[in-house]
């Protein structure tokens, strides 16, 4: 069942994109708050905007590579 989930989620643009822009925040959270010291809620904060951004241009990038390849 977790195999099922984790394939249905990889195999389609928008879950590939939900998982990189997840792992975008956490790491852009850690990089802020480590170079600014400010807390992990501030850091989330301004996390958010750029991670999101790339995230909404990697899933058009992952659709049109998709839409390419077949």
């Amino acid at each position: 069942m977790y195999n099922n989930i984790i394939n249905k989620i990889a195999g389609t643009s928008i879950g590939r994109a939900l998982v990189y822009t997840t792992g975008h925040i956490i790491i852009a959270m850690y990089i802020v708050s480590t170079l600014t010291g400010a807390s992990l809620f501030e850091a989330g904060l301004v996390a958010l905007i750029e991670p999101s951004i790339n995230g909404v241009w990697y899933y058009f990038l992952d659709k049109l590579f998709t839409m390419k390849k077949k």
